[in-house]
């Protein structure tokens, strides 16, 4: 897996700024180390640079800009649904973390613990949040008296600590990550189960709309979902390249167990005392490394044109003899107009790089579409236009510009999804035994199998499949369950099966 050590990587990191500015390209390719490219290609695309804590990185604009797209979208949705935002603090005591025991004991070993208050050790330690069921908890429980005050609806936008030991990638395991996370409190199971899928659709929204990643909607089995919660649905990804699952983002029903432990209590209609139904959902950063893994190529970051911050780069490609200042001026008018269309659109106009060097520069960025305008184009009153995805080159009239770029954008967004979803289709292997199950899992597939719903069955596929690559699990069940012919048996255990269900490595 990519990025096993931060020192290693960022002195890596420091070769390759130099590299760079020669304007050469990766030095790794994408089919063949896939997790030495992943690493470069992050820290070349300008997305992050290696942090001196191992674990942590620093998001720079590029990245940042791709994740206040997303909120913008998401914020506005959950808006509309009368969610509203708050802040809560990032510290939490020990006391109020282990109210609830399963929730703590699937957090324990990521917790950061803060000891000391400069040099005097403190009398109680204080937790950085891992996430805020238990900060936020006893204060639903202070807000909330009678049904008039349901549903009680929140989110926050903030960052939590998770102190992950194992492997620290970029985006998909860092120690400390961006997040939104809703919390919710209903008078009824109805309400909150309809919040959950209503959550989960925004969140494949998310991936397929606006990153053009193909993710599956389900649920999490009993050993995978959130601790302390009735059940959790999830987005799963799959990173064709590595074999490996990725869970995108979970939307949790988390029944009335914490609203037993945090007594939150409403009197109902009838004057009868009644405890809410909870929900939390959440999805981080890691939205951005699962598009970079699917998306990019040997030149560096694709983008898909909804989430670039650059849609469209324009370069002005002189020669000796060429009129200059006609082709700059050229460019800075293609520019204002598609800016004017609402086109997010930029012209390079350093001296100081070729045409060449910037054409390697901007690929490498990911820039959906690059623009040229040289004598010729100049002189003939068009652009020439080259798309990131499949490098097809466009020659189009000045007066065509706009509607022509906004139907490529349109095009490439849905390309790159179309692109991706056939490479994870091929990935889909259905099996029946365990022998297909072990084969199948050998090739690095996302495995599809009649499974008993066991957990015991499950924790024993893990331990069964242990080994260099990590063990496989089940990713999760879809919502779109195919026929499951009378007399199925599970993969696994040889037992009557219950369902389908989705396995394989995962991040």
């Amino acid at each position: 897996m990519a990025g096993k050590d931060a020192k290693s990587n960022a002195a890596k990191g420091k070769k390759k700024e130099v590299k760079k500015e020669t304007g050469l390209g990766l030095s790794y390719k994408k089919d063949e180390n896939f997790g030495e490219w992943y690493s470069e290609v992050v820290v070349n695309g300008e997305m992050i640079e290696y942090y001196d804590i191992s674990g942590c990185y620093i998001l720079r604009p590029w990245a940042m800009s791709i994740w206040e797209i997303m909120q913008t979208f998401f914020d506005a949705e959950i808006k509309k649904m009368k969610i509203k935002n708050c802040y809560f603090p990032l510290f939490v005591s020990s006391g109020v973390l282990q109210k609830e025991k399963d929730h703590i004991e699937g957090f324990a070993p990521e917790v950061a613990w803060v000891t000391k208050s400069g040099e005097s050790e403190l009398e109680m330690p204080i937790a950085i949040r891992p996430t805020s069921e238990t900060v936020m908890y006893p204060y639903f429980s202070k807000w909330i008296r009678g049904h008039r005050d349901l549903p009680l609806r929140l989110n926050q936008w903030c960052n939590v600590v998770r102190w992950e030991f194992s492997n620290p990638t970029p985006f998909i395991r860092s120690r400390e990550f961006l997040w939104q996370e809703g919390h919710t409190a209903f008078a009824t199971k109805e309400e909150a189960d309809t919040e959950v899928l209503d959550i989960l659709e925004l969140y494949r929204r998310i991936y397929e709309e606006f990153l053009a990643v193909p993710v599956i909607k389900g649920k999490k089995s009993e050993h995978e979902k959130f601790a302390g919660g009735l059940y959790t649905t999830t987005v799963e990804a799959f990173v064709p390249n590595t074999g490996r699952g990725v869970q995108g983002a979970t939307s949790h029903c988390l029944g009335q167990n914490f609203a037993k432990m945090f007594e939150i209590n409403f009197e109902n209609e009838k004057g009868e005392k009644a405890m809410v139904w909870q929900n939390s959902w959440a999805y981080t950063t890691r939205t951005i490394g699962v598009m970079i893994m699917v998306h990019g190529d040997d030149k560096g970051l694709v983008l898909p044109p909804k989430v670039a911050s650059v849609q469209v780069i324009v370069i002005p490609v002189p020669y000796k003899d060429a009129d200059t200042k006609g082709i700059f001026d050229a460019c800075a008018a293609t520019v204002k107009s598609l800016n004017e269309s609402g086109i997010r659109a930029e012209a390079d106009f350093r001296d100081n790089y070729s045409p060449g060097w910037k054409y390697s520069h901007w690929e490498m960025k990911g820039v959906p579409l690059r623009i040229e305008i040289g004598p010729k184009d100049y002189a003939n009153n068009q652009v020439r236009a080259v798309r990131r995805d499949n490098a097809t080159k466009h020659d189009i009239p000045m007066a065509d510009v706009v509607e022509r770029v906004k139907d490529m954008l349109d095009n490439i967004q849905q390309s790159l999804f179309d692109a991706a979803k056939e490479k994870r289709d091929v990935c889909i292997e259905v099996v029946h035994t365990w022998e297909e199950f072990a084969e199948a899992l050998g090739q690095k597939k996302m495995i599809l199998a009649p499974w008993c719903d066991e957990e015991e069955v499950e924790r024993d596929v893990k331990t069964r499949t242990k080994g260099e690559m990590g063990a496989a699990k089940s990713l999760c069940s879809p919502f779109q369950q195919p026929e499951l012919p009378e007399g199925t048996l599970c993969f696994a255990s040889g037992k009557p099966a219950k369902k389908w269900t989705y396995w394989g490595r995962s991040y």
